[in-house]
C-alpha cells in the first residue's frame, strides 16, 4: 500500500512539472547580455523594451499584486481599442517607489506592476487600452545587477533576497538606483521550477 502511495505521489509530482515546464517553454523574454558573473549575481546589459503598466498605490502587497495582474492580463487578453489578443511574455517586474521592510506584514506605499509587450509590436503599433490605469511605456537600454532564486515568493522572501543583493553590491562598490522584482512563472507552476529574480540598476 506504501509503495503505490508513494508511486502516485511521484507520478504527481512528475505530471505538474512536466506541465509547467512544456506551458512556459518559449515564452519570449526582453534580449539581454550577461556582461559579467560576480560572487552571488550577475550583471546584465539589457536592450530597450516596451511595458505596459499600471501604478498601484496604498495597497498591500499582495493585494497590490492581484490587483495589477487582473489589470495587465485583461489588457492583454482584449480590454483595448481593437480588442486585440497578444500572447504573454516574461518577467513580470514591480517596481517599489519605497524600500521592502525586512518584517511582516510587508506594506509598501506605491508599486508599479509591468507587463512585458512582445517584441515585434513598437508604441504605435499597440492597441490603445481601454483602462487609463494602464500606460505605454518604452524602457531604454540599462545596466543591471541580478540575484535569481528559485521556489515561493512571498513578500518577506522577496525582501529578504533584496537585503542580499544590496549587500553584495555595498560590498562591491555599486551605487544603487532603481529596484524592481520580476517573476518569470505562472500561479500554477511547480515551485522547485519558479524562477524569480530581483533586479538593481546601476
Amino acid at each position: 500500500m506504501l509503495y503505490k502511495i508513494l508511486f502516485t505521489i511521484i507520478i504527481l509530482l512528475a505530471t505538474w512539472t512536466a506541465v509547467s515546464y512544456f506551458f512556459e517553454r518559449g515564452i519570449e523574454e526582453p534580449a539581454y547580455t550577461v556582461i559579467e558573473k560576480r560572487d552571488g549575481y550577475e550583471i546584465r546589459q539589457y536592450e530597450p523594451y516596451i511595458v505596459a503598466q499600471v501604478n498601484l498605490p496604498d495597497l498591500p502587497y499582495r493585494e497590490a499584486v492581484t490587483k495589477g495582474f487582473t489589470i495587465l492580463a485583461a489588457y492583454i487578453f482584449g480590454d483595448n481599442k481593437t480588442q486585440q489578443e497578444f500572447a504573454m511574455t516574461a518577467p513580470v517586474f514591480i517596481e517599489e517607489s519605497t524600500e521592502l521592510a525586512m518584517t511582516a506584514p510587508v506594506f509598501i506605499e506605491s508599486q508599479t506592476m509591468s507587463f512585458v509587450m512582445p517584441s515585434q509590436y513598437t508604441r504605435n503599433t499597440l492597441p490603445i487600452p481601454n483602462d487609463d490605469r494602464v500606460t505605454i511605456t518604452e524602457i531604454p537600454g540599462r545596466t543591471v545587477a541580478v540575484l535569481t532564486f528559485s521556489w515561493w515568493r512571498t513578500e518577506n522572501r522577496i525582501a529578504e533576497k533584496e537585503g542580499t543583493l544590496r549587500r553584495y553590491l555595498e560590498r562591491d562598490g555599486e551605487e544603487i538606483r532603481k529596484i524592481e522584482y520580476a517573476g518569470y512563472n505562472a500561479p500554477f507552476t511547480a515551485p522547485w521550477l519558479n524562477r524569480n529574480e530581483i533586479l538593481i540598476e546601476i
